[in-house]
């Protein structure tokens, strides 16, 4: 097999496809395929360039005319909790965290198809089989586990929400993450990345890589309120979001 290195790494362009955050525009992106002794490294380069990885691909948004998606992390040795934030954990004092290897079972599946009809009905990712998540979950070249999140004040510990997420030099990336669209008044979604900022400084790094963020998209606008936040600019570099 060849290995990839960032200075022979061949970056190709998919079609125009309807964005799936802001209406009325279109999508384009730039990916590369993730193989090889090499492909930790390459991750590692281009994540800090705002590509983010889905299996064993690597990609970011190249629209033309467009640069709403933008990179974000979120700087965890400066993120101090809120009163929000701090209801948010109360309320799920009875919930347990497990880090595990990225392997896939029916019990997440159950959970992740659960959460597709409840949030994202009618989106591509419904028609996704267990073969499909097993892909998602295990097909990486980089390292990956999986953050389980079991309600310990059930006797079955039923698991109720799940992070994809990679280990990178500087911190934590996440993936893909979600949970039980049943507890939403828990504020799970908050609760994972709250968890991630606990693990990242408790390993002395410095990030939680969100992925991206579109300013004028409700379904990011989560992600905004978490501060302090760097958004990746290209040339220039990493800049906090003022």
């Amino acid at each position: 097999m060849t290995d990839q290195t960032p200075e022979n790494a061949q970056l190709f362009l998919t079609a125009a496809m309807p964005c799936p955050y802001l209406p009325g525009r279109q999508e384009r992106k730039l990916f590369t395929h993730l193989t090889g002794r090499r492909a930790q490294t390459l991750h590692h380069l281009l994540s800090d360039n705002g590509f983010r990885r889905s299996q064993n691909l690597i990609y970011r948004p190249a629209c033309d005319g467009c640069a709403a998606c933008q990179s974000v992390r979120i700087v965890a040795r400066e993120f101090e909790i809120s009163p929000r934030y701090r209801r948010v954990l109360k309320a799920n004092f009875d919930v347990s965290v497990e880090v595990c290897a990225p392997r896939a079972t029916a019990e997440q599946f159950a959970l992740f198809k659960r959460y597709l009809e409840a949030r994202h009905a009618g989106g591509g990712m419904t028609q996704m089989s267990f073969v499909d998540y097993e892909y998602m979950v295990e097909d990486t070249p980089v390292q990956t586990v999986l953050v389980e999140y079991r309600l310990n004040s059930v006797p079955e510990r039923p698991l109720i929400a799940l992070a994809l997420t990679d280990v990178m030099p500087d911190g934590l990336s996440m993936v893909y993450s979600f949970f039980d669209p049943e507890l939403k008044d828990r504020g799970l979604g908050n609760l994972l990345i709250l968890d991630h900022i606990s693990q990242v400084k408790l390993a002395g790094l410095s990030y939680v890589y969100l992925g991206y963020w579109v300013k004028d998209s409700p379904k990011m606008a989560y992600k905004g309120r978490f501060r302090p936040l760097e958004v990746q600019r290209g040339p220039l570099g990493w800049r906090r979001l003022e």
